[in-house]
């Protein structure tokens, strides 16, 4: 009966110590394999919590109810067993101070026995002392190499540990020596996804599902690696097995990510906003709203981002949405205070920064308040040279007083000594020395600027007036030709960018 306690307690706090490792990506919010598993094992337990989202840590854990060991004389062996049913008894009441000091007592006077070193791993666990767990996990899996639970165990110690390559190691030995392991085929398909190994992550789900063929929550999560795989063909059929796919909310959203892969973009949509219907939640709010920002449907995106921004108003990926929305449909006035805002709650994020200073470089942006933020982390962050370059753009663009031309030439100086190679900023210090009537010192950085992007048309415009002032008349007229020559193609170039620009923050979120 101790024994018994003892893997029940045992199991819910090892449970709650290990529930954090990942998620499936995309649609995988709703797992609860964690939950299911238990049900069938300690069906009267309802402590657990049912929100546990992998089987990382305790597959069939079992604490032996008597200890495998050569000892030199019966007595020893008799004693030990009782030391360790003593802490056995001492969990079952709840004193882990003296389960823990019983297990530390047996681990240093009779080292290198399984039965010990994993109790004592697994109660460390459930105390939350991963640390102090992983030599004792780590020296049960030694000694007992051949058990699948050892490994997984040792393997989630080194997940919670942020290990992540140890960690998958020892859940693919779990699954080859015992690949019919459901819980831990799971773990190992869970940390396949997140180390960016699809195909391992539905074989591995593949496997799990052969063993429950009725769970229909593992069907999803394997329909979502094989799509993360691109094996969208594999994931369609699974998709057509599923039951009642009309009120998953789940289904509906893989649904819609099979049609976009399959270029049915109506589809779709219309399956990610069943999606929304059935369970509003911010990630299926999310998940719509991207569709559309993708296709550029700006502002169907900028509607859904504002609803969804409203309801989850700690959502920094919907305000970022909202931004990205805002900016693709040309409504820089409003997508400036958003990145501006979102700039503020994180002024080391270089992102944010790129995108507020895209923002205000944008036509009819010039001399919005919002942009002095970008100022403000250009000077703290000098080695951010596009974000000095924005800085200095939405300067001399807006209120180009020569306060501000004077401090623009600093945050050019800063880009061009953090990287010389971006022809941008040598632009800017060519139009900074133009507006304060130094054309020939204007001269050697547009120079530099159309030798590091030959179809800059504006670059070559600027240079022409430079030369035609210096009186380089020839000079100046190939110039002049050059930039008639690309100001269509930069145009054209413009218009792509500003429209892919309203999905790289949103991409980088993903």
């Amino acid at each position: 009966m101790a024994a018994s306690q003892l893997r029940g307690d045992l199991l819910e706090a090892s449970l709650l110590a290990f529930s954090r490792l990942p998620k499936l990506s995309r649609s995988a919010r709703s797992i609860t394999m964690f939950a299911r598993m238990l049900k069938k094992n300690l069906a009267a337990d309802q402590r657990l919590r049912q929100s546990i989202a992998i089987a990382a840590l305790v597959l069939v854990f079992q604490v032996a109810p008597g200890l495998a060991v050569a000892a030199p004389d019966d007595a020893s062996t008799a004693a030990m067993e009782r030391e360790f049913q003593a802490a056995l008894a001492a969990q079952d009441k709840g004193d882990l101070d003296r389960a823990e000091s019983l297990l530390r007592d047996l681990h240093l006077h009779h080292p290198g026995i399984f039965q010990v070193d994993e109790t004592l791993g697994l109660l460390l666990v459930s105390r939350a002392d991963i640390p102090g767990a992983l030599p004792l996990l780590q020296a049960a899996a030694r000694e007992q190499p051949s058990s699948d639970v050892a490994h997984a165990n040792l393997g989630a110690a080194y997940y919670q540990l942020h290990r992540g390559q140890l960690a998958l190691e020892e859940f693919e030995r779990a699954v080859e020596i015992n690949p019919r392991n459901t819980s831990a085929q799971e773990s190992l398909g869970r940390i396949s996804i997140e180390n960016q190994k699809p195909e391992q992550a539905a074989k591995a789900f593949l496997a799990a599902q052969q063993l429950k063929p009725e769970d229909e929550d593992l069907k999803l999560d394997c329909i979502t690696a094989l799509l993360a795989a691109n094996r969208l063909d594999d994931a369609q059929k699974m998709l057509s097995t599923v039951a009642d796919s009309d009120q998953s909310a789940r289904a509906q959203s893989l649904l819609g990510e099979a049609d976009e892969k399959a270029g049915k973009f109506q589809q779709a949509g219309e399956h990610f906003a069943r999606a929304v219907t059935l369970e509003p939640s911010e990630e299926n709010a999310w998940q719509l709203a991207v569709e559309f920002l993708h296709h550029w449907t700006f502002d169907a995106a900028v509607a859904e981002f504002q609803a969804a921004s409203v309801k989850f108003p700690d959502s920094t990926r919907l305000r970022l949405g909202l931004g990205a929305a805002l900016y693709g449909d040309a409504k820089y006035a409003k997508a400036i205070p958003i990145f501006a805002g979102l700039l503020a709650g994180a002024p080391d994020n270089a992102m944010y920064a790129e995108l507020l200073g895209i923002s205000c470089n944008a036509p009819l942006s010039a001399g919005d308040p919002h942009c002095m933020a970008l100022v403000d982390y250009a000077q703290a962050h000098p080695a951010d040279a596009r974000a000095a370059t924005f800085a200095a753009g939405s300067l001399l663009t807006g209120n180009a007083n020569e306060q501000n031309v004077t401090l623009a030439r600093q945050l050019l100086l800063h880009a061009i000594a953090a990287n010389p190679g971006m022809p941008e900023a040598q632009f800017q210090m060519g139009v900074v020395l133009q507006q304060s009537d130094d054309w020939k010192g204007s001269i050697p950085y547009l120079e530099r600027a159309v030798k590091l992007k030959p179809d800059y048309a504006q670059a070559h415009y600027h240079l022409a007036r430079a030369y035609w002032r210096v009186g380089r008349r020839q000079d100046g007229q190939v110039q002049m030709e050059l930039q008639k020559k690309y100001a269509r193609q930069e145009q054209d170039d413009l218009n792509k960018r500003l429209s892919q620009i309203a999905t790289f923050g949103v991409e980088i979120q993903q």
